[in-house]
């Protein structure tokens, strides 16, 4: 048989929740068959994806590859249609590794350890199922269904707030997917004919002000996944109180699928709003790295200072998505990727730290370091590798999308000088709030009321191996970054070309102000549409 007519993304799709059924009918009394059946399904998903693109993935082609499309409920007019590009691909192999020693990292739960790895490999195939789906309504069920199996994790085998963060979480990110709903409709609806698939309505022309309305929708929607200041207030305490495995997928992937989706949908399918909006992006994109960085500074709890974090790292990626350069958008990619692997290892090794310590407030500990030197030494190397030290992942990323932006021909040099430098403050205050945090966890006097757990105290050979999985992809990118952007060049560069071919077109529908009353800094470079400089002035 022909491997390429073999269904495979349908099979990495569905693998893990059919697996899943199947955990209530193990005998198993104390979970640890049920864990190695999980462990096993995870890497066997994994191995898979990474089989079936070796072997019939083109890097060099910007198309979908590995199409697969069946009619599912024609009634409805639903399509089982899924596919991968440069855009899905390498997060899909970001959420199959991270899922995977999520798993590894829950050996030890052992209440309700059926229900736990059932809803973590139920949580697997959606993850999946939203980068691969190119069905609109497909899209939209594989996003809430991966919203049930998170409310669980932190509802259940979460922390002493665990009620309030699940219902905080689910409440901000259930009511954005209506927003999802309410757009996909009226995208499809919208012309002659009634179609969900994606490429489909990314043809259609729609009016102006109707696109403008659903390109804010979606916005809407993915900014609280991604999360956007001020749509973000549910991440800190997710994290604060979810499990260190489902903290892992959290910021490891969920964030990403946040980035993934503003590219796939409100660029590549709604350009002429984006034209309008990209600004926007960017501006909220340096909110979100200066209130982060400063939020996190002012955290005692290990896990809410990573979450806010992750809110000031996430506002590169929307810096370069607004590029309107295969750069910066490059730069966007590479920084989903390379923070999906550090903030799992940052927040696996602080659940690590919270199983000796029996805390996550700071100011309790002190002096760890002397007791747990491997412990010190991984946590210092994904801390350096958040505070972009040249050499890591991390880097490469924030110095894609400061160049994105700065070479950027759309906008003007003011605009791009205070976005730079704006940004570059935050630069500046990340190393501050990372190695502060090192210095109260690790450095000092030990805490004398610090109750140290006596039979356990540095990494196990298991958490060694989790963080390096982790840690040593890090390094790989940073020092040689093609291997991971390899894998999206051609596809980032496709985007940006597509969403600069509709900025002459726009410029000579809006020769006057598109931003007269808000927005004066934005324009057009004079070298792409001669004569209509001004889309912003």
């Amino acid at each position: 048989m022909n491997t390429i007519d073999f269904p495979w993304l349908t099979t990495i799709i569905l693998l893990p929740i059919l697996a899943a059924t199947a955990i209530p009918f193990i005998p198993d009394k104390e979970g640890r068959a049920v864990r190695w059946y999980a462990l096993g399904v995870a890497i066997a998903d994994f191995a898979l994806m990474i089989y079936a693109f070796w072997d019939d993935y083109d890097f060099q082609s910007s198309a979908f590859q590995l199409v697969e499309k069946y009619s599912w409920i024609p009634q409805i007019g639903l399509n089982w249609s899924v596919a991968v590009d440069g855009l899905s691909m390498p997060l899909i192999l970001l959420t199959g590794l991270i899922n995977t020693l999520a798993v590894f990292a829950a050996w030890k739960v052992t209440n309700k350890p059926r229900l736990f790895y059932g809803l973590m490999l139920a949580m697997y195939s959606a993850q999946i199922g939203v980068f691969v789906a190119q069905d609109l309504l497909l899209f939209f069920l594989m996003w809430e269904i991966e919203l049930v199996p998170v409310y669980l994790l932190i509802s259940i085998w979460g922390g002493e707030k665990r009620r309030y963060a699940a219902t905080k979480f689910i409440l901000y990110t259930a009511a954005a997917s209506i927003f999802i709903l309410v757009a996909g409709f009226a995208m499809a609806f919208s012309g002659d004919n009634v179609t969900f698939d994606m490429a489909t309505l990314g043809m259609k022309e729609y009016p102006k002000a109707f696109e403008l309305l659903v390109y804010v929708c979606f916005l809407i929607a993915f900014g609280v996944k991604l999360p956007i200041f001020p749509l973000h207030t549910w991440l800190p305490d997710a994290h604060g109180e979810a499990p260190a495995p489902g903290s892992m997928i959290l910021a490891g992937v969920l964030l990403k699928m946040g980035g993934y989706a503003l590219i796939r949908i409100n660029v590549e399918m709604l350009p002429d709003a984006h034209v309008y909006f990209a600004p926007v992006l960017a501006i909220l994109g340096v909110v979100n790295i200066v209130y982060g960085a400063c939020c996190a500074f002012a955290q005692t709890n290990l896990k809410r200072r990573l979450a806010y974090s992750s809110v000031a790292h996430m506002g590169f990626v929307l810096i370069g998505i607004a590029s309107y350069t295969d750069l910066g958008i490059n730069g966007a990619m590479l920084q989903m990727i390379s923070h999906g692997l550090i903030a799992a290892s940052l927040f696996f090794l602080a659940g690590v730290t919270y199983e000796r310590t029996h805390t996550l407030m700071m100011d309790k500990m002190g002096g760890i370091a002397k007791v747990m030197p491997k412990t010190f030494a991984l946590f210092t190397a994904g801390a350096m590798a958040s505070l972009a030290l040249p050499g890591m992942s991390g880097f490469v990323g924030e110095l894609m999308v400061f160049l994105g932006i700065a070479t950027s021909d759309v906008y003007s040099s003011s605009f791009k000088v205070v976005v730079v430098l704006l940004s570059a403050v935050g630069v500046i205050l990340t190393p501050i709030y990372l190695l502060s945090m090192l210095r109260a966890v690790f450095y000092g006097q030990q805490n004398e009321d610090l109750v140290l757990d006596a039979v356990v105290l540095d990494v196990k050979p298991r958490e060694l191996f989790i963080t390096a999985c982790l840690i040593i992809p890090i390094i790989g990118i940073g020092l040689y970054p093609k291997l991971a952007t390899q894998a999206y060049d051609v596809k980032t560069m496709q985007v940006a070309t597509h969403a600069r071919q509709v900025l002459p077109v726009v410029a000579r529908q809006q020769p006057t102000s598109l931003y007269s009353l808000i927005f004066t800094a934005p324009t057009l470079a004079d070298s792409q549409v001669p004569g209509l400089v001004n889309i912003a002035e």
